[in-house]
C-alpha cells in the first residue's frame, strides 16, 4: 500500500494538526467557486468534492443553496472534523470514507472536483483506477475541476512525493472523453505565509466513443 493510499497517513496528519495548521487550508475556497461558476453549474447540480476532507467548499455550497453534495476522503478524522464544523448543517451532505481509486461510485454526478488529491498519484495504475472511477461518475455533459501543483510548485506535500502538471499534461493524464475547457494558474497562500503555485483545470465529459 502506498502513503498515498494508507489511510493512518492521513489520519496522523489531521489528528495531529488543527484545521488551520495544513499547508493546504482556504479560510474561503474562492478558486474552486469561480470554476464552478464558469462550468455554469448551478444549486441543483449534484457535486461530489474528492479528498475533500475538512475543506470549506461544502459550506461555501450550502451558503449558496446546492442540496446535493458528497464529500469523499480517506480520513475519517478530517470528515469529522468537517461534519463538527458544520454541525446541523451536516446531515444535509453525504461523507464516504474511501480512496477514490477503489471506490464504487453509486451514480453519477454533475460535477466532480478535486483539490489537490490527484497530484498525490504518482503511479501510472493508481492515475488509472481514478480516471476509471472518474468516467464511471461523469455522464456526458458532466464537469470535472481538478487542482493540482504546478509545473513550478512543489514536488512534495505533506511528506509524500507528488507529480506536477499543467493543463495539458492534466489532459493527457485524464486521457480521450474529456474536453479541457480552461485552465487557470493560482497562487496560494499557505497559513504559515509560504506561497504553492496550483493549476486549476476545468474539464467537460463527452460521450464514450
Amino acid at each position: 500500500m502506498s502513503p498515498k493510499s494508507d489511510p493512518s497517513h492521513w489520519e496522523t496528519v489531521h489528528a495531529t494538526r488543527g484545521e488551520t495548521e495544513v499547508s493546504w487550508f482556504q479560510e474561503s475556497p474562492e478558486p474552486s467557486l469561480r470554476m464552478i461558476e464558469r462550468a455554469g453549474i448551478g444549486p441543483s447540480a449534484s457535486v461530489i468534492d474528492i479528498g475533500g476532507g475538512a475543506s470549506r467548499l461544502v459550506d461555501a455550497l450550502l451558503d449558496r443553496g446546492f442540496g446535493s453534495i458528497t464529500v469523499l476522503d480517506l480520513a475519517s478524522a478530517a470528515l469529522a472534523r468537517a461534519r463538527a464544523r458544520l454541525g446541523d448543517r451536516a446531515a444535509a451532505v453525504d461523507w464516504i470514507v474511501a480512496d477514490a481509486t477503489t471506490w464504487s461510485p453509486p451514480g453519477r454526478y454533475d460535477l466532480w472536483h478535486d483539490r489537490a488529491a490527484f497530484h498525490f498519484l504518482t503511479e501510472e495504475a493508481q492515475r488509472a483506477a481514478y480516471v476509471a472511477r472518474l468516467r464511471s461518475a461523469l455522464g456526458p455533459g458532466g464537469h470535472a475541476i481538478i487542482a493540482t501543483f504546478a509545473l513550478d510548485g512543489l514536488e512534495r506535500c505533506s511528506g509524500l512525493p507528488i507529480v506536477r502538471y499543467d493543463g495539458e499534461g492534466l489532459a493527457r493524464a485524464l486521457g480521450p472523453g474529456f474536453e479541457r475547457l480552461e485552465t487557470v494558474a493560482d497562487l496560494h497562500r499557505t497559513p504559515g505565509g509560504g506561497e504553492q503555485r496550483f493549476q486549476f483545470s476545468l474539464f467537460r465529459r463527452l460521450a464514450d466513443a
